[in-house]
């Protein structure tokens, strides 16, 4: 079931779906304007947020930022009509490729099949798309280069583009007076390729730009607001296991047993995990 969550005074967020692929949206509640952040993967999605913040008496978004091109962050923009939306350049023409595409079972089979398409997007995009597949590529109104600063009235936002393995048209949302960084996608490594993997230079260069910002709360899109504390947690295991990849030339064995060797105990699934995904990337 999915919840309507409130962080700080001016940000609200729904919570996400794993089945069908449905991140977390948010809004932010500016004195005279207010932002959508991502679309959802569904114009079913992205009413469902606006009405469970209406009966919060919140009102619909002036404007609509988009994280990135994935079909789940961008697929309810068509439902949006009345709010202005938002993207880099890059995300743009993303997007325009995904215009002339078909979306019927077979269609996304057969991509699966040619490789152009994951089995796991395919299967989610038939769970959320039970009744009718009518999905309508939208384009946003107004691009940007390197970053776009929005002042909603009592708030700012920046949409800053940031890239990551996960996809290279990443933008984060940073908010500013609240001191919370809607990360999107940009933590997740690439699921994309054959192998799940995270790569050392773009890991080490996302870092070096996420912790330039002063946050104190972290929106992963797919997961859960995590605090500054939890987040370093988790930039320090990233850096960790790209530095010894690169020490261990990506030999997965060699890693485990030298992170073993670093922190003095068996390793936890998570980590195991990380360091099989940078060890892919190495031999990519």
């Amino acid at each position: 079931m999915q919840q309507i969550k409130q962080i700080g005074n001016r940000f609200y967020y729904q919570t996400p779906v794993s089945e069908t692929d449905r991140p977390i949206l948010g809004m932010v509640i500016g004195d005279k304007k207010s932002l959508m952040i991502d679309a959802g993967n569904s114009e079913a999605h992205a009413r469902y947020f606006l009405e469970e913040l209406s009966e919060k008496g919140i009102k619909k978004p002036d404007m609509v930022a988009l994280t990135h091109w994935h079909w789940d962050h961008i697929f309810g923009l068509s439902a949006l009509k009345d709010a202005v939306s938002l993207s880099s350049h890059q995300t743009k023409e993303e997007i325009s490729k995904l215009i002339p595409l078909g979306w019927s079972d077979d269609e996304l089979n057969e991509r699966v099949k040619e490789g152009t398409e994951i089995e796991f997007c395919a299967n989610a995009i038939k769970k959320e798309f039970v009744d009718h597949r009518d999905i309508t590529i939208t384009l946003p109104d107004i691009t940007f280069g390197e970053k776009m600063e929005i002042d909603l009235g009592g708030v700012t936002c920046i949409l800053q583009p940031v890239g990551g393995d996960h996809a290279s048209d990443s933008v984060v949302v940073y908010m500013k007076e609240e001191k919370i960084l809607f990360l999107g996608d940009c933590f997740y490594p690439d699921i994309f390729s054959e192998e799940t993997n995270y790569t050392v230079n773009a890991t080490n260069q996302l870092l070096d730009q996420l912790e330039s910002f002063d946050a104190e709360w972290f929106i992963l899109s797919h997961g859960e607001a995590i605090s500054k504390k939890d987040f370093k947690n988790e930039g320090k295991l990233l850096r960790t296991v790209a530095s010894i990849t690169e020490e261990c030339s990506g030999n997965v064995t060699r890693m485990q047993k030298l992170y073993e060797h670093n922190v003095g105990r068996e390793l936890h699934e998570e980590e195991l995990e990380v360091i099989q995904e940078f060890a892919n990337g190495y031999t990519m």
